[in-house]
């Protein structure tokens, strides 16, 4: 997974992540989803996605779901570009938007359990940069 940053390096990774979030603010204005971000019931994981604190609704999975559907298409046309796998590309993603949580929010650590962000950075996976 080394060359993971290599390849992508983490400007680029920075720089298609924020590419990615005017589509992605947009689509999280949802008033749902803004309200189950907002009390812990959903968070950043460590692979690039949104993930379940809690089981959801059949409407805010609905709602996470179609996020996570832009999500990928936006990881795959910029891992294609960048010469790197989908999931590389994602992982990098996801180190760069739990690095972006606000206190309160909630985000995989590591271990791939759910911690809830404080003033202090989040905990990082070791594979990111």
């Amino acid at each position: 997974m080394a060359r993971t940053f290599g390849k992508l390096g983490l400007a680029g990774a920075a720089l298609a992540v924020a590419g990615m979030i005017p589509a992605a603010a947009q689509a999280q204005r949802d008033p749902a989803y803004a309200a189950a971000r907002a009390a812990g019931q959903v968070g950043e994981k460590v692979d690039g996605y949104l993930g379940y604190v809690m089981p959801p609704s059949p409407s805010l999975k609905a709602v996470i779901d179609e996020l996570n559907i832009k999500r990928k298409a936006v990881y795959a046309d910029k891992a294609a570009a960048a010469h790197a796998t989908v999931e590389e590309y994602a992982l990098t993603s996801g180190c760069l938007l739990i690095s972006q949580t606000t206190p309160g929010e909630k985000y995989q650590g590591p271990d791939g359990s759910w911690q809830t962000r404080t003033s202090a950075p989040p905990l990082r996976d070791s594979r990111c940069p």
